[in-house]
């Protein structure tokens, strides 16, 4: 006959505090074999230890609670180790992640790194098909490249071309507030008809005072602190978007290292420019 345990006991057998417990059986993880109706005392199994222990190791992985819900009712082994890879995974990415950052903390420690050159460059109004919407700037990743995506599947169902490098338009709110509105285009040498979410834009005339930065994105901050440092030290800055273009970038290459992007500050220049047809 299985043994049974109050809570008290069953929390020192598992190492889960009695108000893990509770918690675990209100969301329905762990629930008692038992509760009296009277006292709403809980009382565990044995049986119940080797649970409350794969349930707690999998917190110590930072799981959510629902992912291990569906662990333990997983139908099959193949389904519930799916489950525990695709966790591991995820785990192994953060590690990269967090890996990267404290490289590039230890850099930023160590001293400023040399920046890359400023150039200034004047740009020509292009026509381009794009997507437009205000977003959240954590949310921006995916919807970037969804966006980028849905242009150039617009274009090849249109049988258009590209007449150049997709680019973004970014308002300052965007940055400042961590809302706003942002512009995904691709150039074209001709107007392009409004299919869905695509349209027609014109990206208009623009000086930039331009630095190309070299590396993953989530470096990009090193290179807009270089450039605002030479736009404000030169008393250029003038309002509008700023802009990126992605030189390389994840549709080319998955060693973000290899990755350059563009970032352009709008500027009044008094001085000579190079004049670009991109946009």
């Amino acid at each position: 006959m299985t043994a049974a345990l109050t809570i008290g006991d069953f929390s020192r057998a598992t190492h889960l505090s009695v108000k893990t417990l509770r918690h675990y059986h209100r969301v329905g993880l762990l629930t008692p074999t038992d509760v009296d109706a009277a006292t709403g005392y809980r009382r565990y199994t044995t049986d119940q230890i080797p649970t409350a222990q794969v349930i707690r190791r999998f917190r110590d992985l930072n799981m959510p609670l629902d992912h291990i819900h569906a662990v333990l009712e997983a139908p099959d082994l193949h389904t519930r180790n799916e489950l525990i890879s695709a966790h591991l995974t995820s785990l192994e990415e953060n590690l990269a992640r967090t890996r990267a950052t404290v490289a590039s903390l230890r850099e930023l420690l160590a001293g400023p790194c040399a920046a890359a050159p400023v150039s200034h460059r004047r740009v020509r109004a292009t026509m381009a098909a794009a997507v437009t919407t205000v977003i959240a700037k954590a949310d921006l990743p995916p919807w970037y490249r969804g966006a980028v995506a849905e242009v150039h599947a617009t274009l090849d169902a249109l049988g258009m071309r590209a007449a150049g490098l997709a680019g973004g338009l970014f308002a300052g709110e965007l940055l400042t507030n961590g809302y706003g509105q942002v512009t995904v285009f691709v150039p074209t040498q001709y107007e392009v008809p409004r299919v869905g979410r695509v349209e027609p834009l014109v990206v208009p005339a623009a000086e930039l005072a331009v630095i190309e930065h070299s590396g993953p994105l989530t470096e990009l901050d090193l290179s807009y602190g270089a450039l605002a440092a030479y736009v404000a030290n030169h008393e250029l800055q003038v309002d509008g978007p700023i802009r990126e273009r992605q030189l390389v970038g994840y549709r080319d290459t998955g060693d973000e290292k290899a990755w350059r992007t563009e970032i352009c500050w709008p500027i009044f220049s008094t001085g000579a420019v190079h004049v670009s047809l991109d946009p």
